[in-house]
């Protein structure tokens, strides 16, 4: 019987580099013999893709708990399709985004973020570790505004984003780190890449 695999989640407001690392730290684990199963959420699967057209639109017309609703089913379906499959096999599963962007994106919306984060540690198999991408919202937004071929989110006025950021400063846990993701992309790589090594080297998975 295989062992378990281990889940490690990306968070951190829009800008942040998430998607960027993600794939760079995939590769790089590939790249050592680890199998990696690389995914995201919003998902891919129908619910996914509603979420991303909804954001996608010109107005946020869901309230925050609808919005909550439609994200907690689709992570459902995520646990179950992709990510419990994937740690059955022994494999290592990086998440672009996982329950505690719901904590911070729908909490700054006026949810309350431990009940939130208490929703969804029933609903979905935690993280062995979540690093959160620590960014100014300023200079997160420049760097979206400058993204080639990318269509602006109607989550992604500044006020809002800083009340996200509060939150997402404001997790703390012992499975929980927060990385300075203002360098260069290689740099935050290799600060991500030797973070994510040393954690597996004490897990007992190097």
């Amino acid at each position: 019987m295989a062992r378990r695999g281990v889940l490690l989640a990306l968070e951190g407001v829009d800008g942040c580099g998430k998607s960027t690392q993600a794939g760079l730290l995939a590769t790089a684990l590939r790249e050592r013999g680890i199998e990696v199963v690389l995914t995201c959420e919003p998902t891919d699967g129908p619910l996914g893709q509603q979420i991303r057209e909804y954001f996608q639109g010109p107005t946020r017309y869901l309230s925050a708990k609808e919005e909550l609703n439609l994200f907690m089913a689709d992570r459902r379906e995520h646990v179950e399709k992709v990510i419990n499959p994937a740690l059955a096999e022994g494999k290592i599963v990086i998440t672009d985004r996982y329950y505690y962007s719901s904590v911070a994106y729908q909490g700054a919306l006026g949810l309350d973020p431990d009940r939130i984060l208490a929703q969804n540690e029933v609903l979905a198999v935690p993280p062995d570790l979540t690093v959160i991408l620590t960014l100014p919202v300023a200079q997160a937004l420049a760097r979206l505004s400058g993204a080639p071929q990318r269509a602006r989110q109607v989550s992604e006025e500044p006020a809002y984003l800083e009340r996200v950021a509060t939150i997402y400063a404001s997790l703390k846990g012992p499975q929980l780190r927060h990385l300075d993701a203002s360098a260069s992309p290689e740099e935050v790589h290799v600060a991500l890449l030797n973070l994510t090594l040393e954690f597996l080297e004490a897990a007992g998975r190097r």
